[in-house]
This record gives C-alpha cells, sequence and structure tokens, in this order.
C-alpha cells in the first residue's frame, strides 16, 4: 500500500485501520490530529476508519507558534480583583505570549511562569512521522494549565485557515481560536476580506473566534458585529518591535467596542506593552519580545509588570496634558 503522509511517500504491507497506522508509527493519538483525502478523521473513529492505497493523509499537533492565581500584593502578581473575560473565560492575566521562537520548549515553559500567564497561542504543523520521539509542546507547556489558543500563522487564504483551525479543534477540543489570515511575506499583515469571510465560515461552525485585523475602526466594528468574541488590531508589522504605531485608531477601536480588545503584533519592549495598556486595551498579545530577547524570562518577567502598570495607569486616569509649567509647590508662602 502506498499513502503520502505530510506530503512525503510512504509504503505499507496492507491497508490498515489509522489506530494500527498511528501505532505503526509510533504516534500517541492523544496528541495529534488527523486528516485523510481532506477529511478529518474524528478520534472516535480512529479504529474503524481503513487507510487505503492512494490515500493522502495530514497528521498534525500543536507546536510553539502566539493558570497560575497570586495574590495581588505578591510580587506585583496578577489582581484577583481586576480580572477579564473572553468567550466565558475568566483570565487574571492580561499578557498573552506566543510559543515560537524560543531556543526550546523549556525556555518557553520557563518564560510562560514568569511572564504569569493564564493563556498561550500555539501553532498547528505537520508532526515529524520520521521522529516519533521528537520532543511536543504540549509535553512542557500543560494544556490543563494554560489556556491553548490555537492559531492559524501562516495562513494566507480563508480556506487554509479554516482547515487549520478545524484540525485544531480536532486535535485538542478547543473551540476558542485565534483566527489570522495574511495578506503578503513582506508586511504580514491582515487580509481584512479573506479575514472576515474565514470568521464567518467559523462562527457558522461553532468556533469562538478571536481575530487579528487592521487598526481600522470600522473594520473591528465589523469583526465584532458578526459575532467575533475579540478584536486584536496589530500594534505595528509581525515581529517588528516597532511598538503602538496608531494609538487614535487603537483608543477608537477600544472606545466602540462592547468585546475585548488585545492589541496584537508589534510589541518590542515593556514600555510598548504599557502603552497598549494605557489606551484602554483588555491585553496584550506578544511572542518576538520576549522570545528573542538577549533573556527572555527577564524579559517576560519584564511584561508581566509593564501590562499591570499600564491597566494601573489606565483606571487611575492620566493627568491632563498642559501647553505651560505648572509648579507642584504652592507659591503661597515664599519666604
Amino acid at each position: 500500500m502506498h499513502v503520502i503522509i505530510n506530503g512525503e511517500d510512504r509504503e505499507f504491507a496492507a491497508p490498515m485501520s489509522v489506530a494500527a497506522l498511528l501505532a505503526d508509527l509510533g504516534l500517541d493519538a492523544r496528541k495529534i490530529a488527523f486528516e485523510r483525502n481532506l477529511e478529518i478523521v474524528p478520534k472516535s473513529a480512529y479504529g474503524d476508519t481503513v487507510v487505503h492505497d492512494g490515500d493522502r493523509l495530514e497528521i498534525v499537533h500543536f507546536i510553539g507558534g502566539g493558570d497560575a492565581q497570586a495574590d495581588a500584593d505578591n510580587d506585583g502578581g496578577t489582581r484577583e480583583d481586576d480580572t477579564w473575560q473572553v468567550a466565558g473565560r475568566t483570565l487574571q492575566s492580561r499578557l498573552i505570549i506566543g510559543t515560537g521562537k524560543y531556543k526550546n520548549y523549556d525556555e518557553n515553559r520557563r518564560a510562560a511562569e514568569a511572564a504569569d500567564v493564564d493563556m498561550v497561542t500555539v501553532a498547528v504543523r505537520r508532526v515529524n512521522v520520521t521522529d516519533p520521539e521528537q520532543e511536543m509542546l504540549v509535553d512542557h507547556i500543560d494544556p490543563k494549565k494554560y489556556i491553548y489558543l490555537p492559531n492559524t500563522a501562516g495562513c494566507f487564504t480563508g480556506e487554509d485557515a479554516v482547515r487549520t483551525l478545524r484540525l485544531a479543534r480536532e486535535a485538542g477540543g478547543w473551540n476558542l481560536v485565534k483566527l489570522e489570515v495574511l495578506g503578503d511575506q513582506k508586511t504580514l499583515y491582515p487580509n481584512m476580506p479573506e479575514t472576515v469571510r474565514a470568521a464567518e465560515l467559523l462562527i457558522k461552525e461553532g468556533f469562538e473566534v478571536m481575530v487579528y485585523c487592521s487598526d481600522d475602526p470600522i473594520q473591528a466594528k465589523v469583526l465584532e458585529e458578526i459575532g467575533c468574541c475579540a478584536i486584536m488590531p496589530l500594534g505595528a508589522p509581525i515581529g517588528s518591535g516597532l511598538g503602538v504605531q496608531n494609538p487614535v485608531n487603537i483608543r477608537i477601536i477600544v472606545e466602540n467596542a462592547g468585546v475585548p480588545v488585545v492589541v496584537d503584533a508589534g510589541v518590542g519592549t515593556a514600555s510598548d506593552a504599557a502603552v497598549a495598556m494605557e489606551l484602554g486595551c483588555d491585553a496584550v498579545l506578544m511572542n518576538t519580545a520576549i522570545a528573542e530577547a538577549g533573556d527572555p524570562i527577564r524579559m517576560a518577567r519584564a511584561m508581566k509588570h509593564a501590562v499591570m502598570a499600564g491597566r494601573d495607569a489606565y483606571l487611575a486616569g492620566r493627568m491632563a496634558k498642559k501647553r505651560y509649567a505648572d509648579p507642584s509647590s504652592p507659591l503661597a508662602g515664599l519666604i
């Protein structure tokens, strides 16, 4: 029997069930999703579904892509009295981190712990069927401790994004997902017509969609109105580290939104995260700013405090800007 698995030709003695094929490959069925001829095979059907000669198979898992609770006065820990919600889930941390670009999964785990996050983004990629013992993200970052947010990083069409998230749901059972449909390789800006189309399809299928989008208040409102559970405007191009380039639009998006607003992409350092939170955003998502820092663990900790400081500053209400000096000390009683 000749089949194609993840784009590679493979030979087997005879047709066999999906369960038998996975066992032959040495793969743990609990950690993957299986697609046969573009149709997802549910885990419950692995024993009954037979793989035949000529079948094209895709086997994917989660990789680094995109629940700790602390007292309010524990080293600047998360604030139990200032939680936020997305799709019915209550989160204490307003920082979300990605799981790509780290040196290894252990460094990624340590960064997640230092950042004290509740949620991490994960990408869906092909399993390395030639090395079934290769480490997987779930072996280091426990999906029972952290909310996994599967994303569609690398997708340039609505069809690819929808297919990816269907596989993600099969692999892990999660309906809460991050949708991003990119426009081109150079800028990685979102293709908004494709994004809207894919969001509509996913919402009809019962997905809860957090959506990466341009910093356009009109487009953000369109996405909210079709049912997206969170709006995620870019601060700057993905991985650029340029910080929030259009604070006026981000502020308008926040003012008009009835769902959480999360700045996604472009954060480079702690002050960028604080700026996003001072604009009133509910949370900040970042990956490269931590993963490519000289000391990712220390930067993760810095980002935790920056997000909290920015949130406190927003809630406190900043002083008014003035054109001229205004002395802090009273003038009365001068010597």
